[in-house]
């Protein structure tokens, strides 16, 4: 059962920019690494890592070298929610979008149902 809340997909054309969200329950937030992932139309095997914030390790971010310098990940303490800035988008870019709790303290992982962005050229 999804227990994180994607929103924000659209369509945009290519150049164009996104804001995703996701909310996420409180001690999900807290006690996981959190990230994003996308997933291309027609390949429902593969949801390729975006970005994610390594929450329970080091802190760190990390970018999948197609985003870096267009995407930013970032979080809101206050509301549990994990933020996806698309800028410069392209039609690669195009598929369902994934937020997800990987790994967690507890050895589970909790995945949204994904929102939609459609970039046209």
């Amino acid at each position: 059962q999804a227990r994180l809340l994607e929103s924000g997909g659209g369509s945009v054309q290519a150049g164009g920019s996104l804001n995703l969200s996701c909310a996420i329950p409180e001690w999900i937030f807290s006690n996981c690494e959190i990230g994003w992932y996308h997933q291309p139309p027609g390949n429902k095997r593969e949801r390729a890592l975006v970005s994610r914030i390594k929450k329970i390790t080091d802190g760190s971010t990390i970018y999948a070298d197609s985003v870096k310098g267009r995407f930013t990940v970032s979080e809101d303490n206050a509301k549990n929610t994990l933020l996806l800035q698309m800028n410069s988008l392209k039609t690669e870019d195009t598929g369902e979008y994934y937020c997800a709790a990987d790994p967690c303290r507890d050895g589970m992982d909790y995945w949204g149902r994904g929102t939609l962005v459609t970039v046209s050229s």
